[in-house]
């Protein structure tokens, strides 16, 4: 998939991920039950932002198409192009998970 959204400075693009429909057991999860998704894939990536003294860039720690758990309530929902996305900053991002 791509993306024309080019976050700025140590932001990124994340697409969120669904939350599970159903338990382990078979339960079915109704909307009004389910927690807002905490993780997503990363579609793009700022190019980071400056160190103090504004002559170096500090790279940001994920890549475009890793699955990150962010913080529950960081970022901002964007609709672009019919779809919806994220907006992180990097310090929002809490894990990459490895498969």
């Amino acid at each position: 998939m791509s993306v024309t959204i080019k976050p700025l400075e140590d932001r990124i693009v994340v697409k969120i991920l669904e939350a599970e429909q159903t338990t382990a057991s078979g339960l079915v999860i109704p909307d009004t039950a389910k927690e807002k998704p905490t993780e997503g894939s990363v579609l793009a990536v700022g190019p980071g932002r400056f160190n103090e003294d504004g002559d170096e860039r500090i790279p940001v720690d994920v890549k475009v198409g890793d699955v990150v758990v962010f913080s529950k309530y960081g970022g901002t929902e964007v609709k672009y192009d019919g779809q919806e996305f994220l907006i992180l900053s990097a310090r929002d991002v809490l894990a990459v998970i490895e498969k």
